[in-house]
Parts: structure tokens; C-alpha cells; sequence
């Protein structure tokens, strides 16, 4: 049978409609050197700042440096498999991170990887490490408190819903326990907690995690670890994936509190990663950005509007001192970016004051604007009381007979001391602060011996819950000491006194 030309053409045109070419394009490098973390590599020509990038074992890498003739990569793993000669392919990502709730009581590094044994994270949820910080128009004013339990801080260094407050001090004085103990108070109070460990030993991360878990305060917390073992890389990324996890949070219209401990480790990551690029140093070796490192970083905390949910991210960063200087270079850098300082010296901390807060370089840039009115009542007065106590302290060392005025002054100043003292992992709610802060301000502590007002607060505590649990319950409820209120409380405190057995004659 004869071949038929027009039935050949039409199925030679079928075959050719099927068939469609696959062409495939991928931008690819070529590793010219690689060493301490970092890879220098040739090609990626149209390569971004912050994107993922893949070496032919698979780890991966943040495109850092973009130069004439190559691309400063940081290896996020390790590099003992990378060679010279290595092909190194774009993924077309920006870094990024899981979040959401799925990660709530988890531990995690700075990528995003589980380290706590506890299998998977189920989240298909992320977000860019880096973002831009909310602008001035989709921001409201920080007007709602963030109570630490802490007395001290709650009472004359407050702290808002969306601030940025500093903790500084020198090794070693209690900087990482004020933040789990804010971290503690918040249970239950519908505000997500995120701890990111910078540079700390791995046995201080466990015992923070272990903590956290004692207290019950692990089920509103993720913790992001990037120990003193993981590279400078994994470091230097470790507050940005924290920061973006808060974001997530914060966008759904939720409150969160984020600590970052610390920074001046984080500060030396970065030093590390821009000597190695052959990044210009500046003061103290650090590169020229490096207050740009941490406003870009701060500035992400915000209370948001309530048209975009009115969400907040409120920070707490920690930054190490060596001999109490806070007029270093990363402290006043981070000063200068944060809305107050909580500064702990070291003096007080070894006299036995704790939490060694000193109240005189320590503030709140936002002040009474994030204060309950109850607290604004009986602490107005607590900050200037202890700052006329300090002056008298110094003033009594020249041996002068004093009046009775300012002796009655020293006398009260040292019994305020003394009830701003607080235990570790023993926040206390509002009402709790209210009360006794209200008896020291108003005189009622002024006939207990010192040695003795510690126990005076704690029996008293007890006293208030199972005499007058009312008390407690209407300054958490109204906010506020009215005068039906403080003449039930001053008949409480005095009953109680007349029970206690300790007054001084």
C-alpha cells in the first residue's frame, strides 16, 4: 500500500506538537576559596544580598559580600566538605524560617531546625529573616503595660507593650534573670515569649530551658539557640530568625516579648564574619555598620496600629559591660537605640541588694505612659525617696551628727531597700507590688526592724490571701487605689502588724 504524503505530514505535525523542548537554566559559581566559615566564590553574577545558596554536598550558605570578580558566602553548617572547585547554585530564597504556633515550647537553632529530640516541627509557615521595621504610621503610641513581677522594675522603671528596653551590667550580676523571670510572669497572660541564647554555653541553655519548664512557662515559650559552639554565622543570624518569629506572632494581632541574650556577642559574630570578608574595621575592629546591625534589628519592635491588629513586639536586649563601663562602644550603640536602660552594678549585687538595680542611671523612656494608676499612686514617691536615701548614704560618711528629719530618713530608706529586694523565680502580680510598696511609702514599715521586713512581706502576702483575697482581686481589677480601698488596706496592714510580733521599740 502506498505511502500517502498528506497523512506523514500531519502525524510528523502531531509528534512535533508534543514535543516541547525542556530547557533549563541555572545560575551557578564556582568555589575559589573556602576557610573558617566563609567561601569566596566565582560567578553567581546575578546573585542576591540574603540569599540561600547550596554547595554541591548541600550545606548551605548566606550570600554576604558581592565584589567585582566574586561572592563572599557564609557557610551555615559545616565546611569540612566544601572544596575548592565546588559548584554553588542559587535557590532564587531569601533566608528564611519556619514559624507560627506549631513551635511554641520548642527549642530550635537559628534556622529553624528542632534541637530539643522532640521530632518534627509541623508548620509550613515563614518568613523572611529580614524585614523591614513597621513605619511611623503603622505604629501607636506604648501606653499598656509589660509586667516583669519584678518590683523594682514594675514600680519605677516600667515597661511597655512594644518598648525596647536595655539590660546592661557586667558578667555574672543577674542580667538573664530578670529576663526569665519576665519571661515566668507572663504565664498566662496570652503573651508568646521568645528567648534567643547568643553565645551562651550549652549547659546555661539547658538550664534555662529546664527552668522555664519548672515554672510552666515553657508552654508560651520558643527558645532559638546559637551556643558558644555553633559558627559566628549561625550566630549572627540567631536574633533576626527570633525576630522574624515574633513578627509572625505580632501580625496576627498577638503580644510578645523577646529577649536577645546577648548582643554584644551577637556584635562580635559579625566582627568575625566582616574581618574574614576583608570588611574595613572601624573603632574596636568592628565593622562600619555595626550600630546599623542592631537599629535595623531593635527597630522591628513596635506596637502596631490598630488597624494592622495592634500587635507588639516588645524586646529585651542584653548587653555585657566589662567594669561597669557603659560608654563602650556596643552599649552606648545600644543605648542609644533602645527606649531606657535597666542597669545592674555590681556593688549592689554583692552587697546582697538583688536584683542589683541602680536606680539612678536605670530608666523608662516611656515612663508613667506604660503604668497602671494604682502603681503611678505608691511608687511617685519610692524613686526620689531612694534617690534622697543614696545622697544620705554618701553624706553620713563624713561622720555628722544628723537631725532627727534625716534620720527618719535613712531609717525609711533602708527598709524601701529592703522591700525592693526579690528572689529569683518569685515574680508578683500587681496587686501584690501595690500593697507593699503602699505600706513602705506610707510609714508602716518605718517601726519593723530591717532584718526582719523580708519576712514581714512574705507573711504578709499570706495574711492578705486568706484574710482579705478581696484586696488583692479589686486593685487587679479597678487599677486603681481609691480611698474606700487604701482605708481597707491600711486596717489590714495595721491588724496584721499588731499580729507580727517584730516591731522595733
Amino acid at each position: 500500500m502506498p505511502l500517502k504524503p498528506d497523512e506523514v505530514t500531519s502525524i510528523i505535525k502531531r509528534e512535533l506538537e508534543k514535543y516541547k523542548t525542556r530547557l533549563r537554566v541555572e545560575s551557578v559559581g564556582t568555589v575559589l576559596q573556602v576557610g573558617d566559615g566563609i567561601a569566596l566564590v566565582y560567578g553567581l553574577d546575578d546573585v542576591m544580598v540574603g540569599e540561600i545558596v547550596t554547595f554541591k554536598d548541600t550545606t548551605k550558605g548566606i550570600v554576604f559580600n558581592l565584589e567585582e570578580d566574586n561572592v563572599g558566602i557564609v557557610i551555615l553548617g559545616s565546611e569540612k566538605d566544601i572544596r575548592e572547585g565546588d559548584i554553588v547554585k542559587r535557590t532564587g530564597n531569601i533566608a528564611q524560617v519556619p514559624v507560627g504556633e506549631a513551635l511554641l515550647g520548642r527549642v530550635i537553632n537559628p534556622l529553624g531546625v528542632p534541637i530539643d529530640g522532640k521530632g518534627p516541627i509541623g508548620t509550613n509557615k515563614h518568613r523572611a529573616l529580614e524585614t523591614r521595621s513597621p513605619g511611623v504610621t503603622d505604629r501607636q503610641p506604648v501606653t499598656q503595660p509589660l509586667y516583669t513581677g519584678i518590683k523594682a522594675i514594675d514600680s519605677m522603671i516600667p515597661i511597655g507593650r512594644g518598648q525596647r528596653e536595655l539590660i546592661i551590667a557586667d558578667r555574672q550580676t543577674g542580667k538573664s534573670a530578670i529576663a526569665i523571670d519576665t519571661i515566668i510572669n507572663q504565664k498566662g497572660k496570652g503573651i508568646y515569649c521568645i528567648y534567643v541564647a547568643i553565645g551562651q554555653k550549652m549547659s546555661s541553655i539547658v538550664s534555662v530551658a529546664e527552668t522555664l519548664k519548672q515554672y510552666g512557662a515553657m508552654d508560651h515559650t520558643i527558645i532559638v539557640s546559637a551556643s558558644s559552639r555553633a559558627s559566628a554565622s549561625l550566630q549572627y543570624i540567631a536574633p533576626y530568625a527570633g525576630s522574624a518569629i515574633a513578627e509572625e506572632f505580632m501580625y496576627m494581632g498577638k503580644d510578645v516579648l523577646i529577649v536577645y541574650d546577648d548582643l554584644s556577642k551577637h556584635a562580635q559574630a559579625y566582627r568575625q564574619l566582616s574581618l574574614l570578608l576583608r570588611r574595613p574595621p572601624g573603632r574596636e575592629a568592628y565593622p562600619g555598620d555595626i550600630f546599623y546591625l542592631h537599629s535595623r534589628l531593635l527597630e522591628r519592635a513596635a506596637k502596631l496600629s490598630d488597624k494592622l491588629g495592634g500587635g507588639s513586639i516588645t524586646a529585651l536586649p542584653i548587653v555585657e559591660t566589662q567594669a561597669g563601663d557603659i560608654t563602650s562602644y556596643i552599649p552606648t550603640n545600644v543605648i542609644s537605640i533602645t527606649d531606657g536602660q535597666i542597669y545592674l552594678e555590681n556593688d549592689l549585687f554583692y552587697a546582697g541588694t538583688r536584683p542589683a538595680i541602680n536606680v539612678g542611671l536605670s530608666v523608662s523612656r516611656v515612663g508613667g505612659n506604660a503604668q497602671e494608676k494604682a502603681m503611678k499612686q505608691v511608687a511617685g514617691r519610692l524613686r526620689l525617696d531612694l534617690a534622697q536615701y543614696r545622697e544620705l548614704i554618701a553624706f553620713t560618711q563624713f561622720g555628722s551628727e544628723l537631725d532627727k528629719a534625716t534620720q527618719a530618713q535613712l531609717h525609711r530608706g533602708e527598709r524601701m531597700v529592703e522591700i525592693l529586694k526579690q528572689g529569683q523565680y518569685e515574680p508578683l502580680c500587681l496587686g501584690k507590688q501595690v500593697m507593699i510598696i503602699y505600706a513602705a511609702t506610707n510609714g508602716f514599715l518605718d517601726d519593723i526592724k530591717v532584718d526582719s521586713v523580708r519576712k514581714f512581706e512574705m507573711e504578709f502576702y499570706k495574711y492578705i490571701d486568706s484574710a482579705h483575697p478581696d484586696i488583692e482581686s479589686e486593685i487587679e481589677s479597678k487599677r486603681v487605689l481609691d480611698d474606700a480601698l487604701k482605708e481597707r488596706l491600711n486596717k489590714a496592714i495595721e491588724f496584721f502588724k499588731a499580729q507580727f510580733g517584730y516591731i522595733s521599740k
